[in-house]
Order: C-alpha cells, then sequence, then structure tokens
C-alpha cells in the first residue's frame, strides 16, 4: 500500500500496525514512491536462557586463597 506524506502523518499508527503485521508500507512524495516503512525483527536475546544448564562459575567477589593470590603476584 502506498501514502502521500500528508496521509502518513495522519495514520501513523495504523501505517506502523501494517508493517508489523508485514504489509508492505510505502510513503510517496506526491506520486514518487521515497520510503518504506518495515518492521524491525524481534530479538532472539534471552537473558538467563542457559539457567539450570551449566554450572556454578567462580565468585569472583570472594577472596583468593594465600597459594592462588601468591601465584597470582609471581611468587608461587
Amino acid at each position: 500500500m502506498q501514502f502521500t506524506v500528508h496521509a502518513a502523518k495522519t495514520h501513523l499508527s495504523r501505517l506502523i500496525e501494517a508493517a508489523l503485521a508485514g504489509e508492505e508500507v510505502i510513503i510517496a512524495k506526491g506520486k514518487t514512491p521515497v520510503v518504506k516503512i518495515v518492521a524491525l525483527p524481534k530479538s532472539g536475546f534471552k537473558i538467563g536462557i542457559l539457567e539450570g544448564q551449566v554450572g556454578e562459575g567462580p565468585d569472583f567477589f570472594e577472596p583468593m586463597s594465600e597459594e592462588d593470590l601468591a601465584l597470582w603476584e609471581g611468587q608461587g
């Protein structure tokens, strides 16, 4: 579907919904198409996706043992 800039300003919410539904939305200056509204792909990123599937990692806020600290400081 194609709309003029004026019509697109008037019906922007409707045009966004149409793009989200997969429709091709074109905005034209006069009769010349200049812009296409497309939906952005949804992010597949999810926090905690591996929860319960991996073991415990080191606790970096706990003090180091004396042996580990000596190795870290190059004294081991």
